[in-house]
């Protein structure tokens, strides 16, 4: 697998493979996903990096380690728990967009009637306070499209990142170095 020289390098240092892995996941090796704590390191690192930068994560192991067949495996393992996770963000992010335009047919509806109920209430003869009941229809109108807008403005962007980091991870080379 040929790397690029300027690319940036996601370090781990183990002293066997299987630290690398969750020992409670019944998958066989290939399949199997990271130890939470593996993850969380190599994301974070890789997060560091800019998107600019090429990007490649080498696992330091001792000699006989380097040369086992979980170490053979583990550019395949290592791209298969990322892009596992990359489809889940991006299952995250069609259902967020799913709620999102669920949310917004149902605001806009409440602010249509929120509206023809202030004019109606502004044209009711003989109400007490016809403007303020007015301005408490189109206020909570306007309310009830807050989280549409949330969703829609400010909400996706961390789960998109997320995606993102997950799909370079997945297609980073991995190199194992002997360390003995």
């Amino acid at each position: 697998m040929s790397t690029t020289p300027d690319a940036e390098s996601v370090e781990i240092r183990l002293d066997r493979v299987v630290q690398l892995f969750d020992n409670h996941d019944p998958y066989p090796f290939r399949e199997r996903g990271l130890a939470g704590a593996a993850e969380t390191y190599i994301v974070d690192n890789a997060e560091s990096v800019s998107v600019r930068r090429p990007l490649r994560i080498v696992v330091h192991l001792p000699a006989q380690e380097a040369e086992s067949q979980a170490a053979a495996v583990l550019g395949e393992a290592i791209a298969n728990h990322f892009r596992e996770r990359s489809n889940a963000a991006e299952h995250a992010l069609r259902k967020l967009f799913r709620d999102g335009r669920r949310s917004l047919a149902i605001g806009l509806t409440v602010l249509g009637v929120c509206l023809l109920g202030a004019a109606w209430v502004e044209n009711f003869p003989g109400y007490r306070f016809p403007k303020l009941v007015a301005e408490g229809l189109m206020i909570f109108g306007w309310v009830a499209n807050w989280r549409p807008m949330e969703i829609f403005l400010y909400e996706w962007w961390p789960i998109v990142r997320q995606r993102n980091i997950y799909r370079r991870l997945a297609e980073a080379p991995v190199l194992v170095k002997s360390t003995g």
